[in-house]
């Protein structure tokens, strides 16, 4: 499926490893998502590094019933910080929000430290997907805004952010027979 927009996420944190890809729709258009997840996995600690110069977006993952995941959130951050675009749109996210009974960090935990840090913050579940489209769309939608504003340069490979067929086709540039420009993908 053609899209406008192909945006690059890593999800770090202290869980799970696996890529994946998702289409969602913003303003209109369609925005592929194309997901890193070297979560937890020390042998993908430096490997990982390389991925946020690459990344527009980053989810921090902790695990609401692991209370040493979201101890270790600091480092994970930090480690973003230093090794991404200061442009990176980062989220907060406490997972397994399905766990309540085992729950070991207190939402409003989550919520102090993504205040205390400037990040927006959600709770999810993976395994019945609660909030999970959310996360994405929220995030999707702050990166497409700072497209807008110009925040991001699109042409560079770093800015994790490519643009697809879709784009490209709607923004074709016909000059006309008196030698001007005409923007748009129509004919003559």
């Amino acid at each position: 499926m053609a899209y406008a927009y192909l945006f690059k996420y890593i999800i770090i944190g202290d869980t799970g490893v696996e890529f994946g890809a998702r289409m969602i729709t913003i303003d209109g258009k369609q925005i592929k998502l194309q997901i890193w997840d070297t979560a937890g996995q020390e042998s993908f600690r430096s490997i990982t590094r390389s991925y946020y110069r690459g990344a527009a977006g980053a989810l921090l993952v902790y695990d609401i019933t692991r209370r040493e995941t979201f101890n270790h959130l600091t480092t994970w951050l930090e480690d973003a910080r230093q090794h991404s675009s200061s442009n990176m749109v980062i989220m907060l996210i406490g997972n397994k929000s399905d766990l309540e009974c085992r729950r070991e960090v207190k939402k409003e935990e989550g919520e102090a430290f993504a205040r205390e840090h400037g990040l927006t913050f959600m709770e999810t579940s993976a395994k019945t997907a609660s909030n999970v489209e959310e996360a994405f769309i929220k995030t999707a939608k702050e990166i497409y805004e700072k497209i807008q504003e110009g925040v991001f340069d699109i042409n560079s490979d770093a800015s994790g952010i490519k643009i697809g067929p879709q784009h490209a086709a709607t923004n074709v540039t016909h000059t006309d027979s008196q030698g001007g420009q005409q923007a748009g993908g129509d004919c003559c």
